[in-house]
């Protein structure tokens, strides 16, 4: 990969916002945290693809121009939250200090999210609630646009008809005309109540659930065994985890609906699903931080039979922040330049990606260079109809 370049320091002339669901959770905090840090250039933009020499020429926005606001049911201000994470090691003790204007600004534009016990508001007034805070949000600092980006933790998949909070959210963006990515497995815009206002709305989107550890293994090694003719007898896994994810994937429901991308890139790299599943714990007492072991069964030559194991230990929330700023600028982008719906070619990000798209890791980042290479060519300014749009939404 190409060296990182150094982030932009000055002031844009436009500023583009980042509307995040689940904005005072450890990832949100993460992604404020790290682009104040960057923008003052107190850190190196790491694990950041988009600051790579691949992206030079696309035309994204500077980290400096982002905007950060968002919705959550948690009062837990920002500043406070990014202390908690510093003490658990996420991120260096003193970036709280060195940060903390840039975190309190963002913490508020943070909005009460819901529906919360007690909510009596219908879907109706909900949407409408979440779509008016976006509005307000791009209105009162003049933005450009603004991409809303689920963070939260993940929710059982729907059993019913009615809009679980992610789709609630969703279905407030393309009302607020914003684009949006589902950084998560919940169901988001993949309702099917959503679909024609969706495929109506001239907005693009992108997802779903962040590929930042075991399934970005799999991505790799499912190809390399189809590749080399290796027969994967059994694979299976187990996940050890903490914090709101941890806890929330204890939920049976909710463990299901992150695995099945997990299981989606076995399925499509190696054509059939082996033996072997993954098994999810919740372990409070490790935070942020996350182990995934891989156990691989495969038959070589003459039907020998061999096993490759792996263990991935890793920050979930350091992980993460640096692609949904990578997310967040690509999608703004795209909605710059007039592209609309699914936009496959960011599956190189995701367990589940929306589109009929590659899921091995190289076929996918061949594709994402490929895009790289149209926004670049797509120059600097944005379609009239898309203009117009974005201005009557506004």
């Amino acid at each position: 990969m190409s060296e990182s370049r150094v982030p932009e320091s000055r002031v844009p002339a436009s500023r583009v916002g980042v509307w995040l669901i689940g904005a005072r959770g450890s990832v949100a905090t993460t992604v404020v945290a790290g682009c104040a840090a960057m923008t003052a250039g107190l850190h190196p933009p790491t694990g950041m693809v988009t600051e790579t020499d691949l992206f030079s020429g696309s035309g994204l926005p500077p980290l400096s121009s982002l905007v950060f606001g968002g919705h959550d049911t948690e009062d837990c201000p920002l500043p406070k939250r990014a202390e908690v994470l510093a003490a658990g090691g996420v991120m260096p003790h003193g970036l709280p200090t060195a940060v903390g204007a840039e975190l309190a600004a963002a913490d508020r534009e943070i909005r009460p999210g819901g529906p919360l016990p007690g909510d009596t508001r219908d879907t109706e007034e909900l949407v409408a609630a979440f779509a008016a805070d976006m509005r307000d949000f791009v209105r009162r600092h003049g933005l450009a646009r603004a991409v809303v980006v689920n963070v939260a933790s993940t929710e059982p998949a729907p059993a019913g008809t009615e809009l679980p909070p992610s789709s609630l959210y969703a279905a407030a963006a393309l009302r607020a005309g914003c684009p949006y990515v589902n950084f998560t497995p919940s169901t988001g815009l993949h309702h099917p109540a959503l679909a024609s206002a969706a495929a109506s709305s001239g907005l693009p989107y992108a997802g779903r659930d962040g590929k930042t550890g075991q399934t970005l293994l799999r991505s790799v090694l499912g190809p390399m065994f189809a590749q080399r003719a290796l027969a994967v007898r059994a694979w299976s896994g187990t996940n050890l985890l903490g914090g709101g994810d941890g806890a929330a994937l204890s939920d049976p429901a909710a463990a299901a609906a992150k695995n099945a991308g997990k299981e989606r890139v076995l399925a499509d790299t190696l054509a059939a699903v082996p033996e072997g599943e993954v098994h999810i714990d919740d372990v409070p007492a490790l935070g942020d931080w996350k182990t995934a072991w891989d156990h691989i069964a495969f038959d070589g030559f003459l039907g020998t039979r061999m096993v490759l194991q792996t263990t991935w230990q890793g920050c979930d929330s350091a992980l993460a922040a640096p692609l949904v700023l990578d997310l967040a600028r690509l999608v703004a982008r795209a909605h710059e330049t007039g592209l609309s719906g699914p936009l496959r070619e960011l599956g190189f990000y995701f367990k589940d990606p929306v589109g009929d798209g590659p899921s091995a890791l190289a076929e996918q980042y061949a594709e994402l260079a490929e895009f790289a290479g149209r926004l670049a060519a797509s120059g600097g300014r944005e379609p009239r109809e898309s203009r117009g749009l974005s201005e009557e939404r506004r």
